[in-house]
């Protein structure tokens, strides 16, 4: 089974799909095994792996000690093509559509997809959109994008139409790793009625009530990544999978 047909069944089965973003520069390589248990027996769907920048990982060796220690899909979040890798089990092929940089809409993408052809990695089309936590983001520095504003729920909702008429598989709204504040509940309600496209969402998000609120407003796929940076909060990972896990 793909890696998009798995994340829309447990979806269907589960109300919601709940993944950790995990930085390769945060995560110690002798600490993988024991985090990708605890994420397995907490009910995690699946890991995010990436970062805005890379400084001191070997990403491939990154991905195939993840590969020895967990049956969980690791999916790339690539925050340039160099974090383009074989050893993944998918990628999300972003487009920065809430931002006008000709680059990040469709320029690394050319670079990237004879590797990416050349790796035989699963695609997953995803609009990604920059939505205002109340400071500016790595993500926003690093794309020079500027972000939507959090009261301009309609902004959004219109751009993840579009993107749903390019053909995208999945709108991400995103607040920013460590982000201030979480993307609204109301655009994520918008954006979910609205356009009909699957809905992932994250940043900001550092209570499980926070998560189960966002599935409620209409989100498919909840991602948490900063905070799960501290080893003292890897005991809270359960709670998170529960909150979003609405139909059990």
């Amino acid at each position: 089974m793909s890696v998009k047909s798995s994340l829309n069944t447990i979806k269907q089965k589960r109300g919601g799909v709940y993944l950790v973003l995990v930085d390769p520069d945060k995560l110690p390589v002798d600490q993988i095994a024991g985090f990708t248990a605890i994420c397995e027996k907490s009910g995690v769907d699946g890991l995010l792996i990436g970062g805005s920048l890379l400084f001191n990982s070997d990403l491939n060796l990154f991905l195939t000690t993840i590969k020895k220690s967990t049956s969980l899909p690791a999916i790339l979040f690539p925050g340039a093509i160099s974090q383009v890798s074989p050893e993944a089990d998918a990628i999300l092929y972003i487009s920065i559509i809430s931002g006008r940089n000709a680059d990040h809409l469709i320029g690394k993408h050319v670079l990237a997809a004879p590797m990416i052809k050349r790796f035989n990695l699963e695609t997953i089309s995803t609009g990604y959109m920059l939505i205002d936590s109340g400071e500016k983001t790595t993500a926003e520095y690093m794309s020079t994008s500027m972000p939507i504003p959090r009261n301009k729920p309609e902004i959004a909702a219109a751009t993840a139409l579009a993107a749903k008429y390019l053909g995208m598989e999945y709108v991400y709204l995103e607040a920013g790793s460590g982000a201030k504040l979480h993307v609204p509940f109301e655009m994520v309600k918008a954006v979910s009625s609205y356009s009909g496209i699957p809905v992932i969402t994250g940043g900001g998000i550092r209570e499980p009530e926070i998560a189960r609120k966002m599935i409620q407003a209409g989100a498919s796929v909840v991602v948490t990544g900063n905070y799960f940076e501290n080893v003292d909060n890897w005991k809270r990972l359960e709670e998170f999978a529960k909150a979003v896990h609405i139909n059990e």
